[in-house]
């Protein structure tokens, strides 16, 4: 919780957002992940003298769909500038922003607070989140230290990547809020296709700036920068960190300086980088090299109208078209690629509903045993090999009584691998369900015989016993038993003795 009883707790997030191209912002070098270091070079990577940056037209354009949808502001008109400052894995000594003349400004989202205020007390509804702006850059390379003491490597792979900074307001009072926004967020730009987001490989990396005050109080207090967070547990365990850091500082009558500092997610602990840059540090001047970005007004509206379903109103429509629960929509939404399958199922003939509760449950869990963590990586359904209509098939078995839930979920891991007709593997591995009643009769005959105690136990009163028989006659079906018709039968023979 970051309610403080004394302090009002101000949050604005900066996202480092890596969009989606296959080269880099400004020269023709492949973007990849987790390939040798110093594979994706150029001259304009490594800096060399008379390489000149060339825009990539897709980022540019991934860009404007970001500021499309977080109602932005987007400007015809805008300006990359060099940010100079000096870092080991950083070749040209600057870095290509944009400063003054951003591409976007002026946006916002909104989350839903879940009932949550700074003091602690509950309030329903959302909150409008301000984005201050959206602006490109690119960014920097990344230092290695591989247990060499005396030295560190440097890879320039990820020199020059193309990347979107989104600036938040200082308007988020909460660490659970800047969770929310960042959920959203993250969601909104995936389905937009603007970014992967994978935030295990750094693709969506978010610095938290966070400041108490007084409450009542109209002047900030001063800022502390929680830099480069790629989880969003991690940032809202950083966030609550800091917060405590900061009140018992004040409270001990001590001074907050302005500072950059990191995240030790393994101890819980903030360490500080450096005393903190202004802008004026930054000494940001035009690049002579790039001219103004000029963007036509008919191409800001064309992609404008071209942009996909958004999340709030794809969830919304998931609950009113399909019924779903709340929550099962905003799971399914929030998961990217698991609700494009949850809609191709339902077309092939899946229930809503049930389609819902296998995927937010049982598929998300499998993802989980993956090493796809629901909360900070984006669930891919491009790594299934069942389609959706096989997914459809194995719950419309299901639903037909032919295949327990208890046997379909045995079977659910390896058709989500393998892939396969959930029908044949289910008569392959012989786990068609027992539905003749004249069986299952003679079963629970054999379980009565068998457990006097049991029954004995019934006629007290203890409606546990029937679980425990319930128990006894799927053993003995090998699970292939529907349990309802085996409690129903049970009771029926029970009440009668």
């Amino acid at each position: 919780m970051s309610a403080h009883p004394d302090y009002e707790v101000v949050i604005g997030l900066e996202v480092h957002v890596q969009l989606r191209t296959r080269s880099k912002l400004f020269s023709t070098a492949g973007v990849s992940y987790g390939d040798e270091p110093n594979q994706h070079t150029t001259p304009v990577c490594l800096a060399l003298p008379g390489a000149l940056p060339v825009l990539n037209a897709h980022a540019v354009e991934l860009a404007i769909r970001a500021g499309a949808a977080t109602n932005c502001t987007i400007h015809p008109t805008s300006i990359f500038a060099r940010k100079n400052y000096f870092y080991p894995d950083l070749p040209k000594g600057y870095q290509i922003s944009q400063f003054e003349h951003p591409l976007c400004t002026d946006g916002w989202l909104e989350i839903e607070t879940d009932g949550l205020k700074s003091d602690g007390s509950k309030t329903g509804g959302t909150k409008r989140i301000q984005l201050t702006r959206i602006h490109m850059e690119e960014d920097a390379g990344k230092s290695l230290h591989d247990g060499r003491a005396d030295q560190s490597r440097i890879d320039l792979n990820r020199a020059g990547v193309p990347l979107v900074e989104i600036v938040s307001e200082p308007d988020l009072r909460s660490a659970e809020e800047a969770g929310f926004y960042l959920r959203k967020l993250h969601a909104i730009l995936r389905t937009v296709g603007v970014s992967d987001a994978d935030m295990e490989k750094g693709q969506f990396r978010c610095d938290a700036n966070v400041s108490l005050r007084k409450h009542g109080a109209t002047e900030l207090g001063t800022r502390r920068e929680i830099k480069n967070v790629n989880s969003f547990r991690f940032v809202e365990a950083a966030i609550e960190a800091e917060i405590v850091y900061q009140a018992d500082l004040l409270d001990s009558g001590g001074e907050v300086r302005q500072a950059t500092v990191g995240y030790d997610a393994e101890n819980d602990r903030l360490f500080l980088m450096r005393l903190k840059e202004n802008a004026d540090d930054y000494r940001y001047f035009p690049d002579p090299d790039l001219i103004p970005l000029v963007i036509s007004q008919e191409r800001i509206d064309a992609i404008r109208a071209a942009l996909p379903e958004l999340p709030d109103v794809r969830r919304h429509r998931f609950e009113e078209a399909h019924g779903l629960a709340a929550a099962d929509a905003a799971k399914l939404v929030g998961a990217g690629s698991l609700a494009d399958f949850f809609e191709a199922a339902v077309a092939a003939g899946a229930e809503p509903k049930a389609a819902a509760k296998w995927l937010t449950r049982d598929v998300v869990a499998w993802l989980n045993e993956q090493e796809r963590e629901s909360g900070d990586s984006a669930l891919e359904t491009q790594g299934f090999a069942l389609a959706p209509a096989g997914f459809a098939s194995l719950l419309g078995l299901v639903d037909a009584g032919r295949l327990t839930a208890k046997s379909a979920r045995d079977l659910l891991p390896d058709l989500l691998a393998q892939g396969g007709d959930p029908e044949s593997l289910m008569q392959e591995r012989g786990l068609e369900a027992v539905s003749d009643s004249g069986a299952l009769e003679a079963m629970a005959d054999d379980v009565l015989a068998a457990q006097p105690k049991a029954i004995e136990s019934f006629r007290e009163g203890d409606q546990k016993a029937v679980n425990f028989l319930m128990g006894q006659v799927m053993k003995q079906s090998q699970g292939k038993a529907d349990p309802a018709q085996v409690r129903k039968i049970l009771i029926a023979k029970l009440e009668a003795l």
